[in-house]
């Protein structure tokens, strides 16, 4: 009977060790974030003074945004950005390259920094199919846009305004080839670096940089 009792005066103390348990399995990713932006800020910190390069201008162009609506030079002028290129069924790098572009929000809250993403599959990638990419991976409508419109007018501005690739048929089986790298661009639409989006400190590097201008072209 002592036995039986003093079982049962035990019992209630699992549910608490099972909830602190639960508690430190929320807290430890949340801790590992926390850890991780903050040496992220440490870096950019470290970088934030070495000299940016210019690469040439962006041409004048005006697309079409995911909210069907005239998105282009007009828009960013007076504007720091930062520009990727990327198609909504891409099986390869485009979701790893979005991410690393969504990365960018938090830090680059405070500032007017724009994000905009190229779609290289424009035909594909009408405003309203951009328009669920862009609330998957939660983007701030006023902050990021996701550019769609003449195939050919979105291949020469990468081509010959970014000086970066995209090939309709590069593959080995014929599927669509473009670059990884992201692009900072100034308040004069001068190209000021190129970030591979697949390096593991590019958001780092692009970060520290974008510091830089914000410093140096203040609003």
């Amino acid at each position: 009977m002592k036995a039986e009792t003093a079982a049962i005066s035990r019992t209630p103390a699992m549910p608490k060790r099972s909830g602190a348990w639960k508690a430190t399995l929320v807290l430890i990713p949340l801790v590992t974030a926390g850890l991780l932006f903050w040496l992220r800020q440490v870096e950019v910190q470290r970088l934030k003074n070495r000299e940016l390069s210019a690469y040439g201008t962006v041409p004048p162009f005006e697309l079409v945004n995911q909210e069907a609506q005239p998105f282009g030079s007009a828009q960013l002028a007076g504007k720091i950005w930062i520009a990727d290129f990327i198609f909504t069924t891409c099986p390869g790098p485009c979701p790893i390259i979005s991410t690393r572009m969504s990365e960018l929000e938090r830090p680059l809250e405070k500032s007017d920094v724009q994000l905009v993403s190229f779609s290289v599959d424009p035909e594909t990638d009408t405003p309203e199919v951009l328009h669920a990419y862009a609330e998957k991976l939660k983007a701030q409508p006023a902050r990021w846009d996701f550019l769609t419109g003449s195939k050919t007018q979105i291949y020469n501005l990468i081509e010959k305004g970014f000086h970066l690739t995209a090939i309709e048929h590069g593959g080995d089986e014929g599927q669509l080839l473009h670059d990884v790298r992201l692009v900072l661009v100034d308040r004069h639409n001068q190209i000021r670096g190129y970030y591979n989006a697949l390096e593991s400190d590019a958001i780092t590097k692009l970060l520290a940089d974008t510091n830089h201008l914000l410093r140096e072209q203040p609003k």
